[in-house]
C-alpha cells in the first residue's frame, strides 16, 4: 500500500476512534493543519496550528466533544501522487452528516499540510 493509501486509510479510523496519538503520529512535526473548527475549539484568533504540539492538543479536545452530526461516509479519494482530496459529502444513505472536505499535502510518507474546507451544514453546526 503506497503513502497516500494508507494515509487516508489510517487517517480516518484513528479519527473514527479518537486515537490521538495516532493521528498525530501521520503528520511531519512541523506540520500545518486550516480548520474552521480551529478557531472555536482552541479559542484562537486563526484557524491554523503549526507542528505536533499544537495538532495534539486539537485532536485532544476534539475526540473528547465529537460533533453530533458526524458520520464517517465517504465514497473514495483523489490524488494526483502528492496532494490527497477527499469528501464527507452531505447527504449518505443513513441521513444529514457535517460536509466537509479533507486536503493533505503528502511527503516522505507523512501529512505536510492538511486543510479541511466546511459545506453549509458544518458552517451551520459552528455557528450553533
Amino acid at each position: 500500500m503506497d503513502h497516500i493509501e494508507r494515509i487516508y486509510r489510517e487517517w480516518d479510523a484513528r479519527n473514527r476512534a479518537g486515537d490521538v496519538e495516532g493521528i498525530v503520529a501521520l503528520y511531519a512535526e512541523d506540520a500545518i493543519f486550516e480548520s474552521p473548527l480551529v478557531r472555536p475549539l482552541m479559542e484562537a484568533e486563526r484557524g491554523m496550528l503549526h507542528g505536533r504540539g499544537e495538532l495534539r492538543a486539537f485532536f485532544a479536545r476534539l475526540a473528547a466533544r465529537p460533533l453530533a452530526s458526524r458520520r464517517y461516509h465517504r465514497k473514495g479519494y483523489l490524488t494526483d501522487g502528492r496532494v490527497l482530496f477527499w469528501e464527507y459529502p452531505r447527504e449518505t444513505p443513513e441521513g444529514e452528516q457535517t460536509d466537509l472536505v479533507e486536503v493533505m499535502e503528502i511527503a516522505d510518507g507523512l501529512i505536510q499540510r492538511h486543510r479541511v474546507y466546511w459545506g453549509w451544514v458544518g458552517v451551520r453546526n459552528l455557528m450553533t
